[in-house]
């Protein structure tokens, strides 16, 4: 089940917590992948609060907003880098990014296995993907009152588990969200603090989401390999210039 658009605009740049949330996830982030320079990064779903930090340096960035969804004009003062597509066919060359981000796409949609395909299939060889979705675990995915209250929440074991599936190697994963998602001020005003706690517990129980990067894994050739021995180059046409006795 995807969000309307304009929801999902109004909560991280129209609301209090929406803010908070976005802050939050950037930051997280950008400990991963500080720049981009000369690189290729796309974003699914609604991935434009992450994508900002690289518009600077990346040689191209695109954000992908899935059909169910709709899509929105971004950056709103700048060219706009966004396209609305099919969730499982997407109009991008095979091996093109080289980093992509997946926010508000994979937890939503019907078909998981296809979309996790097509993202395999754009990145290019070393390219990195991080997916971020909501811990059913956390506060967060139990309230509908954000955008991570929709969709199928996951465990941190069932997330790489699909994502080994489909030819992908997580390579490490963190938390964000320690906040609960309420727009009281106390805890608006004790996000901040309440983030830095957070990191000192464990991902699984406290955080609202789970974060994951993974690489492209390039699968070796099937089969069985069949090895055969190739004559000395120099005495391959040994012979030829002999003369050939005719019949009698």
């Amino acid at each position: 089940m995807h969000l309307d658009v304009q929801d999902l605009r109004n909560f991280y740049y129209r609301s209090t917590l929406g803010r908070a949330a976005q802050l939050s996830l950037r930051a997280r982030l950008q400990e991963y992948w500080p720049e981009a320079k000369a690189m290729t990064v796309a974003g699914y779903g609604f991935a434009v609060p992450l994508l900002r930090p690289y518009l600077g340096d990346a040689r191209r960035v695109m954000a992908l907003m899935p059909a169910p969804q709709g899509v929105m004009p971004w950056p709103a003062e700048q060219s706009n880098v966004s396209v609305l597509i099919e969730e499982t066919f997407w109009p991008l060359e095979t091996g093109l990014i080289d980093r992509m981000i997946l926010l508000h796409g994979l937890e939503t949609t019907e078909n998981p296995s296809d979309l996790l395909e097509e993202c395999w299939r754009v990145l290019g060889p070393g390219g990195k993907a991080v997916f971020i979705v909501p811990n059913r675990a956390g506060l967060w995915s139990r309230s509908d009152k954000t955008p991570f209250g929709y969709g199928r929440p996951y465990t941190l074991g069932q997330l790489e588990t699909q994502l080994k599936k489909h030819g992908f190697l997580p390579e490490r994963h963190t938390s964000a969200l320690y906040q609960p998602p309420t727009e009281r001020r106390f805890w608006q005003k004790s996000g901040r603090l309440i983030e830095r706690i957070g990191r000192s517990i464990p991902s699984e129980l406290a955080g609202g989401v789970f974060i994951v990067e993974a690489s492209k894994r390039v699968h070796p050739p099937r089969g069985t390999v069949e090895k055969r021995r190739v004559r000395d180059p120099l005495n391959i046409l040994e012979g030829i210039t002999d003369p050939v006795a005719k019949p009698v």
